[in-house]
């Protein structure tokens, strides 16, 4: 009996020491994603849901301060292309390429992929809401200390065992919902450089 309840008490306290804290697991993913660097680019789906519209998905390409994100709505397809000085929007329904010169963008649209996810919960409290075989479900809750008063009330992160990846960030904002999610390293300059032969017909409208 004592030899029993030996291996019982290993096993639980194996078990125990096996268990990770929400703050952990966020440390470990942040490990993870930072072992990318800022050559290799990222990509990522984002959904928004609002509420008089619906859901529309946007793919987006990022490598250095070049990206190309591709949406569609009501079977109409748009596609932007930016290297941070100019902009290229292409327009399916109209079969229209606008060239535009670029806005500034703030700091935090311009920082490398190995930022992705920092710091994504400072300023929250968290805790695993939920737990499956091959996910943790954190929820994060806005904390009072936050001094970000516009931050999400609340975000639901999603991080998967194996890899500590994220598999996705959902949080709501002014009448819209928002989830990223599909992410993931690699992209050529092909892929974020306006080519216009692979729009042959389309009007370019320069509003330079």
């Amino acid at each position: 009996m004592k030899k029993l309840i030996a291996i019982i008490s290993f096993i639980a306290l194996a078990t125990a020491a096996m268990a990770q804290t929400a703050e952990e697991i966020v440390s470990r993913m942040e490990a993870e994603m930072s072992k990318h660097d800022e050559s290799e680019g990222f990509v990522m789906t984002m959904d928004v849901k609002i509420i008089i519209i619906g859901t529309i998905s946007s793919r987006s390409y990022v490598l250095g301060d070049k990206m190309r994100i591709e949406a569609s709505r009501d079977g109409n397809n748009f596609v932007t292309w930016s290297d941070g000085k100019t902009d290229w929007n292409y327009d399916s329904e109209k079969n229209e390429i606008e060239i535009t010169n670029a806005k500034p963008r703030e700091k935090s649209e311009t920082e490398g992929d190995t930022k992705l996810f920092k710091g994504i919960t400072d300023g929250y409290d968290i805790k695993i809401d939920k737990e499956t075989a091959t996910e943790w479900h954190i929820r994060c809750k806005r904390s009072r200390s936050n001094p970000d008063k516009d931050a999400p009330k609340r975000m639901d992160l999603v991080v998967a065992k194996e890899t500590y990846w994220p598999v996705s960030l959902s949080t709501s904002v002014t009448a819209a919902s928002v989830t990223m999610r599909d992410i993931s390293f690699g992209v050529t300059e092909k892929q974020v450089t306006f080519d216009a032969k692979q729009y042959p017909g389309a009007t370019i409208v320069d509003k330079r």
